[in-house]
């Protein structure tokens, strides 16, 4: 650990426990994990960050038993309220918005770098659908407005259980919608918006960017960082859970576990036969030819490491242009970790490097 490291470790997190309790050719394998077989298990490439190691203890949302909608809400803005005395990371303006939703109008936090024509990325939090909002994730916003030098519109969708599926979906469609139809009061540019978002948000954006495709809306890149894919099973099933050893190998002890996962899937899905659905299953979706470029990162210790992996490799097998950052070290959540973990630090900036260059391509 780096004396940096260990200073903000220190003096942020341990405050914290007081408080809460073959793949196909266009999918680069210079951006696969570089993993070896043994007896038909893969070997992790590297041995979880040390930093991040400690701070699992005093991470929230570990207990699904104890856990209801209001207690996972209130301890994730206990985390976010663990940092405030640190300094955010300093934008040009952080302006708080409304943006159209599907059943009315929806609060929306709005970050720029400066003036002038740039790309546009409309920002879905995570929290298992269920716990995020515009405050727990206000830093990973403000990243990724200074890393990609783009108007980000943070979008706080209608959450599960007050709101269930499709609500979250239908609020980011419907939030993109208005923002590329208002894209002048934005970054302006028509050519460049993208959609980004993590776990839960990251699968929002996916589903999000398969409905532009099917609207005709051109999106110039989607940045998935450990998204959810597929919950057909609720992540109860064990046929299901086979398909996809993370979820074995990671069920429990790196935050989060796939107990959690299911209770927030029996709160966001009122039926489990909606799971099937690509609207909250991307993985399951017909057809991914000719959605928006993608940059997808997953974390070596996550349950959902092996369907992020998958849908990666899904969508190359469709002849989209693929990313992919496979998180060596690295656990579900890590980019909100970046304050503390160099290895956190330095994924995330890869990936939203990634990202950027695709939002300059453009659509």
């Amino acid at each position: 650990m780096t004396p940096a490291g260990a200073s903000w470790f220190e003096t942020h997190f341990a405050p914290l426990s007081m408080r809460v309790g073959e793949l196909p050719a266009c999918l680069a394998t210079s951006n696969l994990p570089s993993t070896k077989t043994k007896k038909g298990l893969e070997e992790m490439p590297a041995p979880l960050d040390p930093v991040i190691e400690k701070i699992i203890p005093l991470l929230p949302l570990r207990d699904p038993t104890v856990m209801t909608p209001v207690s996972a809400r209130e301890a994730l803005r206990a985390l976010a309220a663990a940092r405030a005395e640190v300094p955010p990371p300093p934008v040009a303006s952080a302006e708080d918005a409304r943006v159209k939703g599907a059943a009315g109008f929806l609060n929306a936090r709005v970050y720029r770098m400066g003036v002038g024509t740039v790309p546009t990325v409309v920002f879905f939090h995570g929290g298992g659908w269920v716990a995020g909002d515009l405050e727990t994730h206000d830093r990973q916003a403000r990243w990724l407005a200074i890393e990609t030098g783009a108007v980000v519109i943070s979008v706080d969708y209608r959450r599960p259980p007050e709101v269930r599926f499709p609500g979250a979906f239908e609020d980011a469609f419907a939030a993109l919608r208005d923002i590329v139809a208002r894209i002048a009061e934005f970054g302006g540019d028509p050519n460049r918006i993208g959609v980004a978002g993590d776990s839960a948000g990251g699968n929002l954006a996916a589903t999000t960017a398969l409905a532009a495709r099917d609207a005709g809306i051109k999106l110039a890149a989607q940045l998935l960082a450990y998204p959810v894919t597929d919950v057909v099973g609720n992540f109860a099933d064990a046929a299901e859970n086979g398909r996809f050893p993370s979820r074995r190998e990671n069920a429990e002890g790196y935050f989060l576990s796939r107990a959690v996962m299911e209770w927030f899937c029996g709160h966001y899905l009122e039926d489990k036969a909606h799971g099937a659905d690509w609207r909250v299953s991307p993985l399951r979706a017909n057809n991914l030819k000719g959605v928006a470029p993608a940059v997808v990162t997953t974390a070596w210790f996550d349950p959902l490491r092996d369907e992020g992996k998958a849908y990666a490799e899904a969508l190359a097998k469709a002849g989209v242009a693929v990313k992919y950052h496979s998180g060596e070290g690295l656990i579900h959540g890590y980019f909100g970790l970046v304050d503390a973990s160099e290895v956190a630090r330095a994924e995330a900036q890869r990936a939203r490097a990634d990202f950027k260059a695709m939002l300059e391509q453009g659509a």
